[in-house]
């Protein structure tokens, strides 16, 4: 979703589907000659944790699934809202949505997809035996969908219902403008119940998986690459270019280059810390870069026994120069960021702090009484936990250095693989570990969702009651400036309690060869092989 859109736009958006009913693919330029190799090969940084949609958190596990399945709506390159398997949807009234499915979807073994498969879909994404990630995180925007996935209500009870093989109704719990935007997240794609039921957790494997986006899985080599092959049997088959797409799970930034430099790749996920401008000078016509919606933090294990003091978190917060770790350290135009709310999102403004403005001097004196008070002596250690990766292990020592220098406290560097990381976050087995988030949609709540009470999503494991009552005030407001009002003022109320340590906005400074068409500017940073295509070179 672009990152100008506020909630009316949202519904301006919903009554333009309803007439459009069609969503083209790759849109190539008239004039353009296309390559009579249609292949691409892009990096998404780490081994995917999976490939079941329910299941699947990572950015590189959903960058893949996006290509695999198709939910009742998609965003497009540029992050734009369309129709998916659904042709079209109304809201027909404050809490119900109904979705009218397009009769020549199609599985990639020929059966049709009907709204009987999203029921079973959402149900089984919900159900605490599939054991989501996600499933509280989204499940509060459906009706039952908190209580089916915290084990309080059966799966049944969900507030999806097939109206008929191509209509779905779905309730919500109270408004929420947003669902077209929401539902296009995998997570709520339709499931092939048969073929789950045949094989069990090794339905996605090659020559197994069956799935309805406009990709089949045709390969997946372990720590090796994902290998995706058109669909003949899409909907839109006719208008996807591309017939392959390889994934690489380059986690090393400057292997990533070397690929790409060698022609084994065409596609940099992130150039390696500090070497924008170089490559900028180098590749000026394959050089991109623009800001996302998305965050850059650590966090704090909040119930730890050194940093439960919020004076402690606080200290170590301010210690850090944002602006020296934006211009130097990764100085890839990323800018600092002090909130858990980034800007250009909709539904709430970012916060910031007062010592944000502070010479560095007094921040630090100040942070050496907080921690004074707190009884913490110089020389104390400090555990930082991070995934394998030279931009993530810069920025690190950088924290480490500022901590040091700045307030003499130890700072022990753990380097771990990204899966090993996600799990030892999600147990609350860490002290301070490297974090982000990448919207999932344009709207304040996907990033709430970081430093809401009970949140799935929330490694800080922190809660504020107070800012909680503001969220679920927010949730229930019907008016768009009032629900802004309430959902900022809970942001203020929560980093006022220093539960992360927010650190910079991203970008995406990349590598992409200049045949990749169809690359447009996203700030949720998905990008469908369906849209992309190459040009004759």
């Amino acid at each position: 979703m672009s990152n100008t859109q506020s909630l009316q736009v949202i519904a301006a958006a919903v009554a333009l589907a309803m007439a459009s009913g069609s969503a083209l693919a790759a849109k190539v330029p008239a004039g353009t000659k296309l390559a009579a190799k249609q292949e691409l090969v892009r990096n998404t940084g780490s081994e995917p944790e999976t490939l079941d949609p329910a299941v699947a958190e990572s950015v590189p596990a959903n960058t893949i699934t996006a290509d695999l399945f198709e939910g009742l709506t998609a965003a497009d390159n540029n992050g734009k809202i369309v129709p998916g398997v659904a042709e079209s949807w109304k809201q027909t009234d404050a809490t119900t949505w109904v979705f009218h499915l397009r009769k020549n979807a199609k599985w990639s073994d020929g059966h049709p997809v009907t709204a009987d498969e999203f029921v079973y879909g959402w149900q089984r994404f919900l159900d605490p035996k599939t054991a989501s990630p996600y499933s509280e995180t989204y499940g509060i925007f459906i009706l039952n969908g908190k209580e089916i996935a915290t084990g309080k209500k059966k799966p049944a009870e969900l507030g999806v219902k097939a109206l008929d093989k191509y209509t779905l109704e779905v309730k919500t719990p109270y408004p929420v403008l947003f669902l077209p935007a929401l539902v296009a997240n995998t997570q709520f794609a339709p499931a092939p119940k048969a073929t789950i039921d045949k094989y069990g957790k090794d339905w996605v494997k090659p020559g197994k998986m069956i799935s309805n986006g406009a990709y089949m899985l045709k390969d997946w080599q372990v720590n090796s690459k994902v290998v995706v092959a058109k669909n003949a049997n899409y909907w839109d088959a006719k208008s996807v270019v591309l017939n392959q797409t390889t994934y690489l799970p380059i986690e090393d930034s400057n292997a990533d280059v070397k690929l790409y430099e060698s022609g084994q790749n065409d596609w940099v996920l992130n150039l390696p810390p500090g070497s924008f401008d170089k490559y900028k000078a180098q590749y000026p016509k394959e050089i991109r870069n623009g800001e996302l919606a998305a965050l850059r933090y650590y966090s704090f294990n909040n119930k730890d026994a050194l940093l439960k003091d919020v004076r402690v978190r606080k200290a170590l917060s301010m210690a850090i120069d944002r602006d020296i770790l934006a211009k130097k350290v990764t100085a890839d135009g990323q800018n600092p960021a002090y909130s858990v709310m980034v800007h250009g999102v909709s539904g709430a403004d970012p916060s910031t702090y007062d010592w944000a403005k502070w010479p560095m001097a007094k921040r630090v004196d100040e942070a050496k009484k907080l921690l004074a008070q707190a009884g913490v002596k110089p020389g104390t250690k400090i555990k930082f936990t991070y995934n394998t990766n030279d931009y993530h292990k810069k920025m690190a020592i950088f924290a480490a250095s500022e901590w040091k220098s700045k307030l003499g406290l130890n700072t022990e560097l753990e380097s771990l693989e990204f899966k090993v990381l996600l799990k030892k976050r999600h147990d609350g087995d860490y002290q301070i570990a490297r974090n982000g988030w990448n919207a999932d949609y344009n709207d304040a709540t996907t990033f709430l969702a970081l430093v809401e009470c009970g949140n799935t999503q929330n490694d800080n494991q922190n809660c504020n009651p107070k800012a909680q009552e503001l969220i679920k005030q927010g949730n229930q407001a019907t008016d768009a400036g009032k629900r802004k009002q309430l959902f900022t003022q809970a942001v203020k109320m929560i980093m006022d309690d220093y539960p992360m340590l927010p650190l910079l906005q991203y970008t995406a400074p990349r590598l992409i060869k200049s045949y990749v068409g169809g690359v447009g500017q996203n700030p949720l940073d998905r990008y469908r092989s369906k849209d992309l295509y190459i040009i004759q070179h």
